[in-house]
């Protein structure tokens, strides 16, 4: 038996007015072939689990096509277009198959096709036929679109915020499609679509209110006749007619089955919204929380939240910060004040407009005199599990730099999101001598922080990925829909 993989992930803010183009995939993940194999064979990534999980079945792995890119703005049609045609060439070059294992985001947004996932797995859906069994993997941040169903034999999003199950859910996929490639089953799977968008403040897997969902989710699997579910929170930066939550039930042949497992857990979320609209801290509320806490404390900089899409220059909580004179940390994207950092060299002073610099959405630069501490090349792994299932990362040229107020900011070349703490050691800073710590996340970060914090705070920062839903522009999402409107 010979089983393809084919991978295009992204999750898109059509918020951010900053386009997602080919470059972005190039600069982090494009590849065929072996490469595939070789990038993420060893990785915490669901693809290292279909190629673990295939190899142990006997199957003949299939390494076709895999496209990442940090989440950002709505990808431009060219670049879709490009990526499309290479993956259905790189398809037609790998000859018989008699299965495949896709890994679409589930958020992805394109100019020309606003359901992205939908279309590119419909298309593999016609291009191979009905016959040839297709399973997915599903981000827990999907919008789940009816095309998306319609296009996979079995559809499987993982379980945990942070997602700490990737690989593990990639595991599931290979192993169910080989039950299905030897007629042991036949999958066959169902989706609700409850008009509730889930609040993101409220969405870590293993705290309330999202452990009551997903305790509810366990025990609807447990039921005689179930293969699989996945309880889907959405992905509410992204205005589009899918936007919200959704569940997906999968059976060995049974469509009513799978029908009812999907509605019943509908049914459960619509019972309980008014549990998942969250509520926040204010920016000065939390600072001052976090000044009265035993250290450190992590600030999570929600509406600055780096894996939503976000500029990650956000300083709200920075200025803030600085006003205090407490001794704290944040992460800042900014290649011009890298450059001057660098150019300055260790141990001198100079004065830096930091960060601030993307919209005018995130704060303005903040100004002050600080000293050059180190200069690095921004290369370091992750040996965890940790959300996203990276183990190598770059944030390019790096700069350590920090002001006389006691603020320490690390300044980077490149956007990157808070999911591992070797972002800060790899530089030499040492999480457990500050106050306050400032991850831009909101539960992506929280693996990688609580093993250092005393206590984490989500706090209500303004921004493309603010935890207020209501305060964004949707034109195309489902009306009515809690809690924009009653239902």
């Amino acid at each position: 038996m010979r089983v393809g993989i084919i991978a295009l992930q992204h999750e898109s803010n059509t918020f951010l007015p900053t386009p997602t183009t080919l470059d972005d995939f190039q600069r982090s993940v494009l590849m065929t072939g072996d490469a595939l194999i070789r990038r993420f064979e060893p990785s915490h990534h669901e693809i290292g689990g279909f190629i673990h999980g295939l190899r142990e079945a006997g199957i003949e792995i299939v390494p076709i096509f895999a496209a990442q890119a940090t989440p950002s703005g709505t990808i431009v049609a060219d670049a879709y277009a490009s990526l499309l045609e290479q993956m259905l060439r790189e398809l037609d070059r790998a000859g018989r198959l008699d299965g495949l294992l896709v890994a679409p985001h589930g958020a992805g947004v394109c100019e020309s096709e606003p359901d992205m996932d939908g279309h590119w797995l419909a298309t593999l859906r016609q291009r191979i036929g009905p016959a040839i069994p297709m399973i997915s993997t599903l981000d827990l941040h999907a919008n789940v679109s009816p095309r998306m169903i319609a296009s996979c034999d079995a559809t499987i999003a993982y379980r945990t915020n942070p997602h700490l199950d990737q690989r593990a859910r990639g595991l599931e996929a290979a192993a169910l499609m080989n039950r299905t490639l030897r007629g042991e089953v036949r999958p066959t799977q169902a989706a609700a679509f409850p008009n509730v968008a889930i609040n993101i403040a409220t969405q870590e897997t293993a705290a309330p209110p999202c452990d009551a969902l997903i305790a509810a989710a366990d025990a609807e699997l447990a039921r005689p006749g179930i293969l699989s579910n996945s309880t889907v929170l959405g992905f509410p930066y992204a205005d589009v007619a899918e936007m919200g939550s959704s569940f997906i039930a999968v059976t060995n042949d049974d469509a009513a089955l799978a029908q009812r497992s999907a509605d019943a857990l509908a049914d459960w979320l619509i019972a309980h919204r008014h549990d998942y609209v969250g509520e926040l801290p204010s920016v000065d509320d939390a600072v001052e929380q976090a000044m009265r806490l035993e250290s450190p404390v992590c600030l999570l900089d929600v509406g600055d939240n780096v894996g939503g899409g976000s500029p990650a220059d956000g300083t709200l909580i920075a200025h803030a910060l600085q006003g205090h004179r407490v001794r704290s940390f944040v992460c800042l994207y900014d290649p011009a004040c890298v450059k001057r950092a660098d150019d300055a060299g260790p141990g001198a002073s100079i004065e830096l407009d930091m960060g601030g610099k993307t919209d005018d959405l995130h704060g303005t630069p903040l100004r002050a005199t600080v000293r050059v501490i180190s200069l690095h090349d921004g290369k370091f792994t992750e040996s965890q599990p940790r959300h996203g299932g990276k183990t190598g990362y770059d944030m390019g040229r790096t700069a350590i730099v920090e002001t006389d107020s006691g603020v320490t900011i690390q300044l980077t070349s490149r956007r990157t999101p808070p999911f591992s703490l070797n972002q800060l050691l790899s530089c030499g800073v040492k999480p457990q001598t500050f106050q306050v710590l400032v991850a831009k996340g909101v539960n992506a970060p929280i693996a990688a922080y609580r093993p250092v914090s005393r206590h984490i705070l989500r706090v209500n920062t303004p921004g493309v990925t603010t935890a207020d839903m209501t305060l964004l522009p949707f034109r195309h999402r489902r009306r009515p829909m809690f809690p924009f409107e009653a239902i």
